[in-house]
């Protein structure tokens, strides 16, 4: 009988727009049959359980629901084999900031949205965020481990949505380019921590994909753009990028 695997995380690990849907997803799950969760359950014959869900904070994984989905954890039975843990941007409004960023500057002066998206946009109010998510995620860390007693727990931190400092990254500006390069440092730095604290393992997707940035010649993420249902999100990982993120954790993890 194969081991149990159970996918938890949030659009990152779900990939939305990756041809085809996961069976059985539910509506605004974005949860993709392709998505790394999928590959290496069918690589090393593994059990999955995928309850990734887009929009998903760490609060989403240990207690509270999502839509009509129960907090992230119930998933767990302790029988697991395996579990992998993407989270933390939507708490810190990574994605949520280049998508404000990535807007024409009239519409960030639109009444009532205007006044969010300069919130997302605003350095200090980033920094208050990341203040707090890494103590987030070393709950989700203890939580997990506490549920999954028996599992390898691995945290896969973010796929490298943006290049390196000095590297245009249309229609984004310097200014919130280095922003986003800021809290994505922010949150690499505290799943690393969390990871280490908690007795989890890591795989470091960020650090793998430096030169694999979206706006480069071979990317594993996708760049600015309008969100259509029939291709992968902007800011978020491609087919390319979740075949690379199973590869780094059936490298990091394998099965004996």
């Amino acid at each position: 009988m194969s081991g149990r695997y159970v996918a938890l995380g949030s659009s990152m690990a779900a990939g939305p727009g990756i041809r085809p849907s996961a069976p059985g997803a539910p509506f605004g799950s974005g949860r993709s049959a392709r998505n790394y969760a999928h590959l290496v359950a069918e690589q090393q014959h593994l059990d999955l359980v995928d309850v990734t869900f887009s929009g998903a904070t760490t609060a989403h994984v240990v207690a509270e629901r999502q839509r009509n989905a129960q907090p992230q954890i119930a998933a767990l039975d302790g029988s697991e084999e395996l579990v992998t843990i993407t989270i933390g941007g939507n708490d810190v409004g990574y994605v949520p900031l280049l998508m404000a960023a990535s807007l024409p500057e009239v519409a960030r002066r639109l009444p009532l949205l205007g006044d969010h998206l300069h919130d997302l946009l605003d350095r200090d109010a980033r920094e208050q965020a990341l203040a707090g998510i890494g103590d987030a995620l070393q709950e989700v860390g203890t939580a997990v481990r506490r549920r999954a007693p028996r599992a390898r727990v691995v945290f896969v931190d973010y796929l490298t949505l943006l290049p390196a400092e000095g590297i245009p990254a249309a229609p984004l500006s310097a200014e919130h380019a280095d922003l986003g390069r800021f809290v994505s440092a922010g949150l690499e730095d505290a799943t690393a921590a969390a990871a280490h604290a908690t007795g989890c393992e890591l795989v470091r997707a960020g650090l793998a994909s430096r030169n694999h940035h979206a706006w480069s010649t071979d990317p594993w993420t996708v760049a600015a753009g309008w969100p259509l249902p029939w291709r992968p999100a902007p800011f978020h990982p491609n087919a390319a990028g979740m075949r690379a993120v199973a590869g780094l954790i059936l490298e990091h993890a394998p099965r004996s």
